[in-house]
């Protein structure tokens, strides 16, 4: 494969159309500073304040995104997509300079292939499962075939990563081990650095299946039933029973309790101490 001549000045401008180029402008330009206090001031916002901002801006407003509906991942396979419960995601397709540098060193392909294992867990994460289809035409406007060669590249990889799409009958089936697996990890102990290793999947989806899962906890220590659980999480019900029955399970075990207890104290830190009132 012929790769793509890089344009430096080509990534430069590329670069220069970012949230942080456009904060470094104002930085520089309104107060006068060199670009290294620029930087420094950029790097201090971002440590002090991204962390709060990340749950709290729309994720539909941040540069890079989309917005799809996709087939929810709790739809058996062989269902026709036209009868199958759907749900609207938000995936970060474009992540900046990183993809920008990709796609002119390496081209397109390689930005596609960079890409597609994290938007199949990002969607997952998000209760659904992508299709060829939404890969190929909301999300990276190329053909089925397109994504198929994609697809096959990357299960060539050693280890190949891990690719949940509804078209994956393997990937359909035990989508819910998946977390289950993930979510007893964390009970066991183990940070999300060794999850991610062991597991392969993004750290926004293993912190998206642990916070359902210490949710699905406390709302039933507060007396929730299952079905209300999935209605106020908008999740599945067979994902919420799951759920339940496993943190169930370690009433008896003193390890595996604290930690959960842990993991409902971080998501409900700083927030109601009571349930969502239902609607009426």
């Amino acid at each position: 494969m012929i790769k793509p001549d890089p344009d430096p000045q080509q990534l430069e401008r590329l670069a220069s159309k970012t949230l942080d180029q456009q904060f470094l402008n104002i930085i520089r330009n309104g107060l006068n500073c060199s670009p290294f206090e620029a930087a420094a001031v950029l790097d201090a916002v971002e440590e002090i304040y991204f962390p709060h901002l990340g749950s709290t801006m729309p994720a539909q407003t941040q540069p890079g995104r989309i917005t799809l509906v996709a087939v929810c991942a709790d739809e058996s396979a062989g269902k026709p997509i036209a009868d199958c419960a759907k749900r609207t995601i938000s995936l970060m397709v474009h992540r900046g300079r990183d993809d920008d540098e990709i796609i002119v060193k390496q081209g397109m392909a390689a930005f596609r292939r960079a890409r597609i294992p994290d938007l199949a867990q990002e969607a997952l994460s998000q209760g659904a499962l992508l299709t060829n289809e939404d890969l190929a035409f909301h999300i990276f406007f190329v053909s089925t075939r397109t994504i198929t060669a994609d697809l096959q590249f990357l299960r060539q990889q050693n280890p190949p990563p891990h690719l949940p799409l509804r078209g994956t009958v393997q990937d359909i089936g035990p989508f819910l081990t998946h977390r289950l697996d993930i979510v007893n990890l964390a009970l066991d102990g183990k940070t999300m650095s060794e999850i991610h290793t062991i597991m392969r999947h993004s750290p926004s989806a293993i912190a998206n299946y642990l916070s359902t899962f210490a949710r699905c906890a406390y709302l039933a220590a507060e007396g929730c039933q299952p079905g209300q659980i999935a209605f106020l999480l908008r999740k599945g019900r067979r994902l919420v029973e799951q759920y339940l029955q496993l943190a169930a399970g370690y009433a008896g075990d003193a390890n595996r309790a604290y930690h959960l207890e842990e993991l409902i104290r971080l998501e409900t830190q700083g927030k109601k101490t009571h349930p969502p009132e239902m609607p009426r």
